[in-house]
């Protein structure tokens, strides 16, 4: 394909130059606005090693201007010392021009391949013919780049002019092909649903049910979003339907293309005269369709797999057509779980863990064991009045408290004497056998106390407490942060930000807090899992709690939906910005002059493998959405 870049401005060139290049070396390069850029037209930059892009469009002025500028331009790519230096200019080039050119440029240009020429450039257009169409302003530069791109949208037209072959193959022929009418059976199942919130479970169900042999229809196989085949379906329905099955849920009663799908289907079910045409599938509890209160539905709120065996019984009881000889799955369900998978892209990237690791542990650990006489109850009860963890062992108690705060502690209870110690390390890989504790049981010891001196930490800092099956989560109180407030952190990385731990939204008030499990392999550190509680709002700045589990279930389900990965991050982040004060670390006293110091930043992992996802937002972009913020809602709302 014959293409000359005359017509692209210098900006216009360095965009198409960044986008090809990019895409032969497999990587993304950052791109800068007008203004000064220090030399560099694009940079991926990954850990210590940078690759700077330069496009010199010099078409119109040759090779000789070419080599003027790059030699004035040596000490600027010098200074930047890049790990890896690639050009790309219009001029062409044959391999005695790229060798000149790379003895001038100096040891950042590794090689001649990272000089891209004009035909370079024209080879990658052949290879990326996808770029056309992001850079219109090439379409002007020769009739054969326009005839390709007028050709292909023209092919994508005359392809989206026909229904996509899956439903195709369900209309009957006289909507298809006149002059060859037929009437197709009745024998498919319709799978319908709320898009896309139904799609992973629509996407799970429907090739199980082929899988038993059950000839199943979905939009989803039509690889097409919205309602672009809408009309068609409604024609399959009404000639191909032999059950209808509709998931019930939040989401159903508000999509309006569904619904209109469902009124369709009652319509059908009343012409063949069968009241159990649709069957609904519920998905949570007392979800339902006006209109259809009467009809038992399908219950998979207490499990997908349980639903499934139900549904399969209705289905056999109500005796449908079911071919297990010759079981097919259509090959569109897996084609529609690819496209919606985010393509990998071989470049290692920093990931941010909710491990927060353990950075210092006193040196040792002891048990106390009673002398005389001994009164267990007033020895548990002075143990449970401790402002630090203590675990009872036999007739005595093991610590991280040195003696005489052990006396001090236990004076007028029980006499303790030191019997044993250990150093934190051997205590949890062999235990104390002169006492006989076994390291397995030393271990647990050991995670119950760190976790017993975390929790203390928070309900001295005035946070609030709420249990979660069987584990506490502490939350951020008003106290401690006022609602709408945010949180500033990133202090000692650089690159300050802010996140909000409470606030006001949809009329009830949610707080960010954190469960913590420590966990002593494969080396010490604390898990925190997000939790975020809910109250009604009243007015107060704690609101209104919420004893019913199940509707706390609901609003976690639909107040933190809209949240993304980066503000969940910064809740984190903000949350261990609380805790440490600002410092770096996170001190936990385990006794007195005796602490465990965590760090309070989390653990960077590094995956071997990155997407090409977008990180555009800025700094607070996150904290803008109406789950956040909150917003006033609608009367119909």
């Amino acid at each position: 394909m014959p293409c000359d870049f005359s017509a692209l401005s210098a900006a216009q060139f360095e965009y198409l130059s960044a986008d090809l290049i990019g895409r032969d070396k497999g990587i993304r390069f950052e791109q800068f606005g007008a203004g000064p850029d220090g030399g560099m037209d694009g940079r991926h930059a990954r850990g210590p090693d940078t690759t700077i892009l330069q496009a010199k469009h010099y078409e119109g002025s040759g090779f000789s201007e070419l080599t003027r500028v790059l030699r004035n331009s040596r000490l600027a790519i010098d200074k930047m010392a890049p790990s890896r230096y690639i050009l790309s200019t219009s001029v062409s080039m044959s391999p005695d021009r790229k060798e000149k050119l790379m003895d001038i440029i100096g040891p950042s240009l590794l090689e001649p391949g990272d000089i891209y020429g004009r035909e370079d450039l024209a080879g990658l257009l052949r290879q990326y013919p996808a770029v056309l169409n992001e850079h219109p302003a090439l379409w002007q530069t020769g009739a054969t780049v326009l005839e390709t791109v007028l050709n292909r949208t023209l092919d994508e037209r005359e392809r989206r002019t026909k229904p996509p072959e899956v439903l195709a193959s369900l209309l009957p022929r006289t909507l298809t092909e006149p002059g060859e009418a037929q009437e197709p059976p009745r024998d498919v199942i319709f799978l319908l649903g709320s898009r896309p919130g139904d799609d992973p479970f629509i996407l799970w169900l429907g090739p199980k049910l082929e899988a038993h042999g059950y000839h199943v229809f979905s939009e989803l196989l039509t690889l097409e979003p919205g309602d672009r085949w809408r009309k068609e379906v409604y024609r399959a329905l009404e000639h191909r339907a032999i059950k209808v099955l509709v998931p019930v849920g939040p989401a159903t009663r508000g999509d309006d293309g569904l619904m209109d799908l469902v009124d369709k289907a009652a319509e059908l079910a009343q012409t063949l005269g069968d009241p159990r045409f649709i069957i609904p599938l519920r998905m949570e509890d007392n979800a339902r369709i006006e209109g259809m209160r009467d009809t038992v539905p399908v219950d998979f709120s207490r499990g997908w797999g349980k639903g499934l065996d139900r549904l399969l019984t209705a289905l056999r009881s109500q005796k449908l057509p079911c071919d297990t000889a010759e079981i097919v799955v259509a090959n569109q369900w897996e084609a529609f779980r690819v496209r919606q998978a985010i393509p990998i892209v071989r470049e290692p990237e920093t990931l941010t863990s909710n491990w927060v690791p353990v950075v210092e542990m006193p040196d040792q650990i002891h048990f106390y064991e009673a002398v005389g006489a001994l009164h267990e109850d007033a020895l548990k009860r002075q143990v449970s009045r401790l402002t630090y963890p203590a675990v009872q062992h036999g007739r005595g108690l093991i610590v991280f408290a040195d003696p005489h705060d052990i006396a001090e502690s236990f004076d007028g209870i029980a006499s303790l004497r030191l019997r044993a110690s250990a150093s934190v390390t051997d205590f949890v890989e062999s235990g104390i056998p002169e006492i006989g504790l076994k390291g397995r049981d030393a271990s647990n010891m050991m995670t119950g106390m760190i976790r017993d001196a975390w929790e203390r930490l928070c309900r001295s800092r005035g946070m609030i407490a709420y249990t979660y099956s069987g584990s506490e989560g502490f939350h951020v109180s008003a106290d401690q942060v006022p609602n709408g407030s945010k949180v500033s952190w990133g202090r000692q990385g650089g690159g300050r930000r802010s996140s909000m731990l409470r606030n006001v939204a949809r009329k009830h008030l949610w707080k960010y807090g954190v469960t913590a499990v420590p966990k002593l392999w494969p080396f010490w550190h604390f898990r925190l899992k997000a939790r975020v509680l809910f109250a009604e709002d009243n007015g107060t700045p704690e609101g209104k709690g919420i004893d019913d589990p199940k509707k706390m279930h609901r609003l976690r389900r639909s107040g933190c939906q809209g949240w993304r990965n980066k503000q969940w991050h910064g809740r984190l982040l903000a949350f261990l910005e609380i805790m440490s004060s600002g410092s770096a670390f996170i001190r936990v006293p385990l006794a007195p002059g005796h602490d465990m110091v965590l760090s309070s930043e989390p653990v960077l992992f590094t995956s071997p493998v990155s997407t090409r996802l977008p990180d555009i937002l800025d700094a607070d972009s996150e904290e803008t959405d109406e789950s956040t913020l909150g917003r006033p809602e609608s009367e119909e709302a």
